[in-house]
Parts: structure tokens; sequence; C-alpha cells
């Protein structure tokens, strides 16, 4: 049997892509703006940019990905293989990674041409990665003793009351 009502766009999609439509716009748009980038940053030296490509994917696969995939299993070592709190490491050392690698110049004084542009003397980028990562652990820190209390209280309400 037929059903009524006619053709409808959004099952099609959801049929043929297997999502709705706002995913498909969304993925769409970013697939242009990644091909919008590639263009404008091939404009240049274009085999430097590829050279850079392709040593940037080998670092990560072959040094960075066996160091964070090693320190991630000694955290769960530690903490326990079933333990929720790896998670309160992983995010502020992910973080803390990830601006290292951002300004890894500045935090090593490598980059004497950005001095002038930023305003800020080279010596006080590693201090200050430093500061941000012990601060990403402090509220990674807060983070869990405030939901280790709250557990705590949701669990001594529950508990029935002494009988005297």
């Amino acid at each position: 049997m037929r059903r009524r009502g006619g053709f409808r766009p959004a099952a099609v999609l959801r049929r043929w892509y297997g999502e709705g439509p706002l995913h498909f716009a969304l993925l769409a748009v970013t697939f242009a703006l990644a091909g919008y980038a590639g263009v404008r940053l091939l404009e240049g030296d274009t085999f430097a940019v590829a050279v850079w490509f392709v040593a940037a994917a080998l670092v990560h696969d072959l040094v960075l990905l066996p160091v964070y995939a090693t320190a991630d299993r000694a955290v769960r070592r530690v903490l326990g293989p079933r333990s929720g709190l790896v998670n309160f490491v992983r995010v502020p050392a992910f973080l803390s990674g990830l601006l290292l690698l951002m300004w890894f110049p500045l935090i090593t004084r490598q980059a004497e041409r950005y001095e002038p542009a930023s305003g800020l003397p080279l010596d006080v980028f590693l201090g200050n990665w430093l500061l941000i990562t012990a601060a990403l652990f402090a509220v990674s820190a807060l983070w869990l003793t405030v939901r280790t209390l709250r557990s705590r209280r949701r669990a001594t309400k529950v508990r029935p009351s002494a009988v005297h």
C-alpha cells in the first residue's frame, strides 16, 4: 500500500544519507570551508606546504601517537581500567598538549619575529603555558571534587534513616 502525503525530501535524504538535513548541511559547509582554506594555503609555496603536511602526519603517527597512547595506558593502569577518573586527567592533558603544539616556537624561544607582534618578550611564554597547564589541572580537580561531593550527598539521601 502506498503512503499518501506526497514526496518528503527529508525522509529521502535520511534514507539515502543516513542522517538528517541539518547534519548534511553542516557537513557540506565544513567541507566548503576546508576547501577554501586549502586553496588559500596552497597559493603560496605549494611544495613546502605539502612537505609540512606529510611530515606532520608522520611525526604524529610515528612519535606522538605512541607517546600519548603509552601515557594514557599508564594513567588507566594507575587509576583503574574502568574508572571514570581517567577523563579528569585526559582532558587537561589534551588541552595542555594542544596549547604546547600551537605555541611551541614561542615556548621554546625559537620565534623572534613574533616578539614585536605580540608585544611580549619570549621569556614569558613558557611560564604562561605552565600556569595555564596548572590551572587546567586545578579546574579538573575542582570539578572532580564537586562531582564526588554531590554523589556522596545523593547516596546519603537515598539511605533510610537508622531505627533506634
